[in-house]
């Protein structure tokens, strides 16, 4: 039985680009296995280099758990492990928008360049074993209203050694 070619029609297949000298690095290495299969689903977010959005790529725990066919704590692990690797920078937080309707938080590949800028930030090059960037613990939840104006602050900032820093 062939597949069914009548949805196809028009349709571009969805795709992005895995570079091996990223995925030759320490801090790729030293991701979670997790974490390595959330990147590229991260990527499929960004609209390219003519459209640009880094730093508003928006993937929420609750969708990158229903991507990656786990549960919601190990999805919000791999935001933290890539974070902490410096793969992805959080830019924005989660908020309820005017008319109630959730954000999530919004994130930066620092593969790729921001808008205005020729290269990416690649601060996954500098990490180093045992000096994890900061990372910043996205809640699944808005149970205190704060409408994504939380500061950062040592509370809300984790590291995946020893729980918050």
């Amino acid at each position: 039985m062939g597949r069914d070619k009548r949805n196809e029609q028009g349709r571009p297949d969805h795709w992005t680009k895995m570079i091996r000298p990223t995925m030759q690095t320490d801090a790729w290495r030293s991701l979670s296995t997790t974490a390595q299969a959330l990147y590229p689903w991260l990527k499929f977010e960004w609209h390219g280099p003519k459209s640009n959005n880094n730093g508003k790529l928006r993937l929420s725990v609750r969708q990158a758990a229903e991507c990656l066919g786990c549960n919601r704590n190990t999805a919000a692990r791999a935001f933290l492990d890539l974070q902490a690797k410096g793969f992805i920078v959080q830019t924005e937080g989660a908020c309820l928008g005017t008319g109630g309707a959730a954000q999530s938080p919004s994130y930066e590949l620092t593969e790729i360049a921001l808008v205005g800028s020729n290269v990416g930030r690649r601060l996954y090059l500098n990490w180093k074993k045992g000096h994890d960037f900061p990372a910043i613990k996205s809640a699944t939840n808005n149970p205190s209203g704060t409408n994504g104006k939380t500061a950062i602050t040592p509370d809300n900032v984790v590291s995946l050694k020893g729980g918050k820093s």
